[in-house]
């Protein structure tokens, strides 16, 4: 695989996404929704005011382009962006939830499978092609998840429903690249706010007053939110999903290893032996690229 600007923005976006944690972990005392809520309309204001003040021409240019498009185009943009705002607020509630009360080690193995979730739904959507030692791999991956759920069935659903939602919106966003993907960022993140805003008035927390609490959400928005998406979208225009797919195990492996060392979190032999197959279905999944790179 050629070392670009499109790979070099997949991989350090899933590299920052595996220290999320670092900034999510002390706010474990305050709800999941609260910390969503928080992190949507902060990252909303934010890409509204950076778009409409510093990229006024870009977004007036993408504007005059959505006008000329077919009807039948309008809707496919509308439909993916609305889509890719739903999954992104799925993902980031279950991402927090899990991190914060259930267990880190969840969060990480989610992102481990996801990259052979995306692989599958690339088969059958973008008609990306799969090969015998591919498959072979998927079916590690069903039967370490069968063996994860003896063990912890609570992190396992958790863990499916985190990388589903994920795989979906790369599948989605990689078939929407017409426009600038900080505008559809913008856009995403405009839908994310008034899905959850209905929400905020009823099941919202009472308002931190801790200092920390909002330079964190600072952090997160800025560091673990913006960039890392933006990133992410980027690569998208100049790499398909199997190869954005095998970056994307840094993530999973960075939690993982943050769980164990820096957290301390307690680690069973039947989470060990889950882990192995799936690392084991990593090697063969790619067992193209990297043997491939070897003989290079």
């Amino acid at each position: 695989m050629q070392i670009n600007k499109y790979y070099a923005s997949a991989l350090s976006s899933f590299i920052i996404w595996g220290f999320f944690s670092l900034a999510l972990k002390p706010l474990h005392d305050y709800p999941s929704l609260d910390i969503l809520f928080y992190r949507v309309f902060y990252a909303t204001g934010l890409l509204l005011l950076i778009n409409l003040t510093f990229r006024k021409k870009i977004v007036q240019n993408d504007l005059q382009v959505f006008k000329n498009l077919e009807k039948k185009e309008k809707y496919k943009f509308l439909s993916l962006t609305i889509l890719g705002g739903f999954l992104l607020t799925l993902n980031w509630f279950l991402f927090m939830y899990a991190v914060n009360h259930v267990s880190l080690k969840s969060a990480s193995f989610a992102y481990l499978i996801c990259p052979i979730i995306t692989t599958i739904f690339a088969f059958f959507i973008l008609k990306e092609k799969l090969s015998a030692w591919q498959w072979f791999s998927v079916g590690l991956c069903i039967v370490s998840c069968t063996i994860l759920s003896y063990g912890d069935l609570t992190g396992l659903v958790y863990s499916l429903i985190i990388a589903v939602s994920f795989a979906l919106y790369l599948i989605s966003q990689r078939k929407n690249n017409r426009f600038d993907k900080f505008v559809v960022l913008t856009v995403q993140m405009v839908i994310a706010s008034v899905v959850i805003a209905p929400f905020f008035p009823f099941y919202r927390g009472e308002t931190p007053t801790a200092a920390l609490f909002y330079i964190l959400m600072i952090v997160i928005v800025i560091l673990f939110t913006i960039i890392p998406l933006f990133l992410n979208l980027f690569a998208l225009k100049g790499m398909n999903s199997s190869a954005v797919g095998i970056l994307m195990y840094t993530n999973p492996l960075i939690n993982f290893f943050l769980a164990i060392f820096y957290f301390k979190e307690e680690i069973n032999l039947t989470q060990i032996i889950s882990y192995s197959l799936i690392l084991l279905s990593v090697i063969i999944f790619n067992e193209k690229f990297i043997f491939r790179k070897k003989a290079n």
